[in-house]
């Protein structure tokens, strides 16, 4: 009895990574069927669900380019070179972003990164004297096709967390930042967004809510006091989608019927979580919820 307690302890103090190795003892021969032996080995418990992503997320980095996981530059949040302090100093607050390129009077020309920190030290009551120019950072530029794997590593090696993106000719398409790179791996890095994993609709005040994705738009009516058809489709993404024709991006906003919404979550595939400010003639309508 005692020699199997024994095997049973030596057994439970094995890691996923030497069950794993055990589950790898018939060799591979392309990444598909790697990923069928990882999956098989989730499924009878060899390595938790959570490692199973992940390590599909490493390989499909390997497989990915720049301008596969880049924000575009559409939706870049740019300062301009011959912006005034207090022009540009709101939307760095409202971005909540920690990095920003610097354009110049081309507006297709990144002449540097701007970090928000660089500006703490900074007198508002002294703006006249405020020079940009000697805050800024050298930007880092790499093109399209540019490897995520090989960008990743460089990003390390190099203590980087931005890079701008360019096209054949030079032009300016987006940039990319590690925390994209490492989402791709590990999943949506949480923010101060986070919101209740049970909840649909979140409340931050009587104007700002944080709403999953796929809330009803029944249960969204009902919440908001409005009057959406869900006829054609039977979630608030549905909808977004649809007015918009395209699969919006993290950051890109989306105002109709009143209502101003913004991408707080999405990926490749979904969006996850939006934001949605209310207008002031809308507070007084809206349900109140505790």
């Amino acid at each position: 009895m005692n020699d199997e307690l024994e095997s049973q302890d030596e057994t439970h103090q094995k890691t996923w990574l030497e069950r794993l190795s055990h589950a790898l003892l018939r060799e591979p021969h392309d990444k598909e069927e790697f990923r069928e032996i990882l999956r098989h080995a989730a499924e009878r418990n060899i390595i938790p669900s959570h490692a199973l992503q992940m390590i599909e997320g490493v390989l499909s980095v390997s497989e990915l380019q720049a301008r596969d996981i880049m924000v575009t530059r559409s939706q870049m949040v740019v300062v301009e070179i011959d912006e005034a302090i207090d022009e540009f100093l709101p939307r760095i607050l409202e971005s909540g972003h920690s990095r920003f390129p610097v354009i110049g009077e081309n507006r297709d020309e990144v002449v540097g990164i701007l970090l928000a920190k660089d500006l703490l030290n900074y007198d508002l009551r002294q703006k006249n004297s405020f020079q940009l120019h000697t805050l800024l950072r050298k930007a880092t530029f790499i093109p399209e096709s540019k490897r995520v794997d090989v960008l990743l590593r460089e990003f390390r090696m190099e203590y980087n967390h931005m890079a701008i993106v360019v096209d054949e000719y030079g032009g300016v398409s987006g940039l990319i930042t590690i925390e994209d790179v490492l989402e791709e791996i590990v999943g949506e890095i949480e923010d101060e967004y986070d919101i209740d994993e049970e909840a649909n609709i979140t409340t931050y005040d009587n104007r700002h809510f944080s709403i999953k994705a796929l809330t009803p738009i029944e249960e969204f009516n009902d919440y908001f006091n409005l009057k959406w058809s869900d006829e054609e489709f039977d979630t608030v993404a549905g909808i977004l989608v649809t007015k918009l024709g395209h699969l919006p991006k993290k950051g890109e906003r989306i105002s109709f019927d009143g209502l101003h919404f913004k991408v707080l979550q999405a990926d490749n595939r979904r969006i996850k979580i939006l934001e949605l400010e209310l207008p002031e003639e809308y507070v007084a309508e809206s349900k109140q919820k505790p």
